[in-house]
């Protein structure tokens, strides 16, 4: 069996056991296919059977040497861990040389977050007399206010919305559902865009029960709504980068320095490890410094 047929099986079981989204998958494969890569041009006609810590090793000194990031070189080594992972799984290998293979140390880089006041400036720019006005405000303030990422946004079902109960239910990465509460504003918002627009578009088969629709009456794309806020952004005057996953990292750091337990941050953003979930207990530094003058015992008076 050659490396495109290993390929192959491991791309089939990402997409029917582990259920991954496409754009995860071609991630997985892509990382594989720079091994294949190396492998062709300074080993040719190695299989995977035969890679050892040793190839790994020289193929990592090769993907830091051509300029690729750590960052980068850590996301590939994980695809290789997963994809060595699933030939042992399959007995085709009998030991895993990624074991003892390791990556760049990485600098954990602090994601972009938006105070409340930018959130609001940044939806003061939408033009709510038009049609998508209202949903592009339903859409954003929906992930403020729910942590969403823009996939579990655009996918979001009318029959997931639990209004009365104050939840929403998302299918989020691996097929797994979550009930996250959800406030006043976005449900009114929801609400508005619901039944004084959404009810009077056509809708196409299949979308009927899909929330957000574009003009047409089919699901937004994610590159559609990343549009909306770079927009939106620019309006607003506001030089941070921001995209849809600003609103999602804004929600869970306001809720974190707000006092919320991490563990329900944890659950609320569907996260399988708390340690992903981690990355927001970091405050700024005014916040910081306000709270050591104001309750330290030593800086009083």
């Amino acid at each position: 069996m050659n490396w495109n047929q290993y390929i192959k099986s491991f791309k089939n079981y990402l997409k029917l056991e582990k259920s991954l989204s496409k754009n995860s998958i071609e991630a997985y494969l892509a990382d594989v296919e720079k091994l294949t890569q190396f492998v062709d041009s300074n080993f040719y006609g190695l299989s995977p059977t035969q890679i050892d810590l040793s190839h790994l090793r020289a193929f990592i000194q090769w993907i830091a040497e051509i300029g690729i990031s750590a960052r980068s070189q850590a996301r590939i080594i994980s695809g290789l861990k997963a994809f060595f992972k699933f030939l042992l799984l399959e007995e085709i290998i009998q030991n895993n040389p990624t074991e003892l293979l390791e990556g760049p140390r990485l600098s954990r880089k602090l994601p972009e977050i938006l105070s409340i006041q930018e959130i609001n400036l940044i939806e003061a720019q939408i033009d709510r007399s038009k049609p998508e006005g209202e949903r592009n405000f339903a859409i954003i303030e929906t992930m403020y206010s729910c942590g969403l990422r823009v996939s579990e946004a655009i996918s979001l079902q009318i029959s997931n919305l639990y209004f009365n109960e104050g939840f929403i239910r998302v299918t989020g990465k691996g097929q797994k559902e979550r009930l996250i509460p959800i406030g006043s504003l976005a449900i009114k918002a929801i609400n508005i865009y619901k039944n004084e627009v959404r009810l009077h578009q056509t809708i196409k088969p299949q979308f009927e029960d899909i929330l957000f629709l574009n003009r047409r009456g089919a699901k937004l794309t994610r590159e559609m709504v990343f549009m909306i806020i770079k927009n939106l952004t620019l309006k607003a005057g506001i030089q941070k980068n921001v995209s849809p996953h600003t609103f999602r990292h804004s929600f869970a750091t306001h809720l974190v320095e707000g006092g919320a337990d991490l563990r329900a941050v944890q659950e609320m953003l569907g996260h399988e490890s708390i340690t992903t979930t981690e990355i927001y207990t970091h405050l700024d530094r005014d916040f910081l410094k306000s709270a050591i003058l104001q309750f330290h015992p030593r800086k009083k008076g």
